[in-house]
């Protein structure tokens, strides 16, 4: 005589052995579904798009007695085999590959549209809700470790591309961002995760000409002076980015290498007598404190100057001689001085003092 235990066992071995797999068959006896199911899910009529046969006798058991994980592996072989119409892989109705959850679904542009507007506003389920630290922190770990193949990346841009954001959709952004900073552990893991990593010329070209005129994202926009003050405000001292960091001698090299000749990205590029103009007339009223012009020039002092040991050669200057003809120094008496061809305006008279 069995025991309780033995029972509770049997019961349990019954209970995970109850799942199979089935099929819709057409009237020529081809499939035109695969499904996994238990109970009565074969001839379950709650499915959008796709019903059972009337005739019962096109309905068909193809595996029984099996656990939930048999089930999902031969839905997914009986799925491969027979392969899927919305591919154009096989005659078959499923829109998933088979197996837990939609694998493989591929969802139309007008269902992706519908999905889209369903979740807009009061209709997204964190509607109004705010994530507390803890969970932004679990979140944070369980991303860790995950890489995004190549092939992940270039879908993601495809689906990005033409997108653009609203000026409301930028303003969220950009309060959501304010008060934020972040710690040095972050911006270390920031610039490992970059090693290495090289932009080939064609990325360049692209991200340069993806910006250029009415797409870039500032075109026609006028920085305020507020918001510049505050922009200013907020790099100075210790919350400079480089505040107390400095540039080793290899890495200075580094940087010069990476800008030089062809390299530089002004490089055979002329700057127009308008653009020149517009630099002028966005310099003319700023003032350098002393203080400032102090640690400028003992920034630059001996070996700290860009030219410290260099010769400078008989061409170059002859070219800087050449430049510098009519070019005198102007000031306006309040202890701003220009070095120009004509006088900067009202005010304004010859000397550096």
């Amino acid at each position: 005589m069995p025991t309780n235990s033995s029972a509770f066992v049997c019961a349990e071995n019954k209970k995970q052995m109850e799942y199979y797999t089935y099929a819709y068959l057409r009237e020529d006896r081809t499939p035109y579904y695969i499904g996994k199911g238990r109970g009565r899910r074969i001839y379950s009529t709650n499915r959008k798009g796709l019903k059972p046969p009337k005739d019962k006798t096109r309905i068909i058991f193809l595996k029984q007695n099996l656990t939930e994980e048999e089930a999902f592996k031969h839905e997914i072989y009986m799925i491969a085999v027979f392969g899927r119409k919305d591919l154009g892989t096989g005659i078959l109705h499923n829109r998933t590959d088979g197996g837990e959850g939609v694998s493989g679904r591929v969802l139309s542009e007008e269902s992706r549209r519908k999905i889209g507007e369903g979740r807009k506003g009061e209709n997204h389920p964190n509607y109004g809700r705010t994530l507390s630290e803890e969970t932004r922190r679990k979140m944070s770990e369980g991303r860790k470790g995950i890489t995004v193949s190549e092939e992940t990346r270039r879908k993601m841009s495809e689906v990005k591309k033409g997108k653009t954001v609203s000026e409301e959709t930028r303003r969220k952004m950009s309060e959501g961002r304010k008060g934020r900073t972040v710690s040095e552990e972050t911006r270390r893991k920031i610039g490992e995760g970059r090693k290495g990593r090289t932009v080939s010329e064609e990325t360049r070209r692209k991200m340069s000409e993806v910006k250029k005129g009415e797409n870039h994202p500032n075109y026609g926009r006028t920085v305020s002076e507020e918001t510049r003050r505050k922009l200013s405000e907020a790099k100075k001292g210790e919350n400079h980015p480089n505040y107390g960091k400095t540039v080793s001698e290899e890495t200075r090299r580094k940087l010069s290498e990476t800008n030089k000749g062809e390299n530089h990205p002004n490089y055979g590029k002329t700057v127009s007598e308008e653009t020149r103009r517009k630099m002028s007339e966005g310099r003319k009223g700023r003032t350098v404190s002393e203080e400032t012009r102090r640690k400028m020039s003992e920034a630059k002092k001996g070996e700290n100057h860009p030219n410290y040991g260099r010769t400078v050669s008989e061409e170059t200057r002859r070219k800087l001689s050449e430049v510098k003809q009519g070019i005198k120094w102007w000031n306006d008496g309040c202890g701003n001085r220009k070095f120009v061809i004509e006088c900067p305006g009202n005010g304004w008279r010859l000397g550096k003092k």
